[in-house]
């Protein structure tokens, strides 16, 4: 079942096409991912299905309700959460605190502190930063910043889960770590649309991959298939 799909997306900048006439969908339980050089677009059209940017033109449905130009707190309570390329804490406030904030919003937000706390309990140990539950967020490393922001995400309880960079900046070590954490959430039966320039991850965790140069779609297909793919190999891959 297709839970995400766009219809010639398309948003301008003055005389720019930063996402222009995108058509892509994604089925419900997939992990599809979105690559390209930088300046593709490819934050760009996550802000415009997270609703931080309104398009130009086109549509986008989630469960087949249109979502089009809908603002950013609506969208998340319909099931759509992310993560941000420069990751968006409250710094000042603790590890927990932060997933308590996203456990009292969201699809179903809970309407008690204590059925928050006990989400947030749940999220951190499955991120495995409860241990780390009274630092503040700020203090963290970059690894376990960009963690907390996913377990924040999902504690607004998503359908879908859109992933922006969750491995830049990471180690080896940390890559594998980042790799199963989303391998085990998708086990929740949460769909993820992950941004990722780590090939060897993006390649390694993803059904389907769709590619963005200058704001088009230029190809999509399994990891394999983009592999293969020539006019990917010339502008991103390389040889």
């Amino acid at each position: 079942m297709r839970i995400l799909e766009t219809e010639s997306l398309t948003k301008n900048f003055g005389g720019l096409a930063a996402v222009s006439e995108v058509d892509f969908h994604i089925d419900a339980g997939e992990i599809v991912g979105l690559i390209g050089p930088n300046g593709a677009g490819k934050t760009t059209l996550f802000n415009l299905i997270s609703g931080s940017l309104s398009p130009s033109s086109g549509k986008t449905q989630f469960n087949e309700h249109d979502i089009t130009g809908k603002r950013p707190y609506k969208i998340c309570k319909l099931g759509i959460a992310r993560t941000f390329q420069l990751v968006q804490l409250f710094g000042h406030l603790t590890v927990r605190e932060n997933v308590q904030l996203g456990s009292l919003f969201g699809m179903f937000g809970h309407s008690k502190w204590s059925e928050a706390d006990e989400k947030s309990s749940e999220l951190l140990e499955f991120v495995g930063l409860l241990d780390s539950e009274n630092a503040l967020a700020k203090d963290m490393t970059i690894a376990n910043q960009k963690r907390l922001e996913v377990a924040r995400a999902l504690a607004t309880r998503p359908e879908l889960l859109l992933l922006d960079e969750v491995m830049a900046g990471l180690n080896p070590t940390e890559v594998s770590e980042a790799i199963e954490l989303v391998r085990r959430i998708r086990d929740k039966g949460i769909t993820i649309f992950m941004i990722e320039h780590v090939m060897k991850a993006i390649m390694g965790i993803s059904d389907r991959i769709i590619v963005l140069h200058y704001g088009l779609k230029i190809a999509e297909g399994t990891p394999a298939e983009i592999a293969a793919h020539e006019k990917v190999i010339e502008i991103y891959l390389g040889t």
